[in-house]
């Protein structure tokens, strides 16, 4: 998930990335506690990728106040 293209969604649309990169993060999580996670990069991609998401949502939230002002 690249920075150019969540800069191009919605906050709505942000706001859905981000509940789903959660319930990924989650699932990922009860998988690694089960010993049934092949792929344990995956853990550290969700979380970097939600936290992409969050500064985007923080940028567009930052910008709009600016403009209002």
């Amino acid at each position: 998930m690249k920075a150019n293209e969540l800069r191009d969604k919605t906050p709505d649309q942000l706001r859905d990335d981000l509940t789903n990169l959660k319930k990924e993060s989650f699932n990922l999580r009860f998988q690694q506690a089960t010993g049934q996670m092949e792929n344990t990069s995956a853990i550290r991609a969700a979380r970097r990728n939600a936290a992409r998401v969050k500064t985007i949502l923080n940028q567009k939230a930052a910008d709009a106040a600016g403009e209002s002002n």
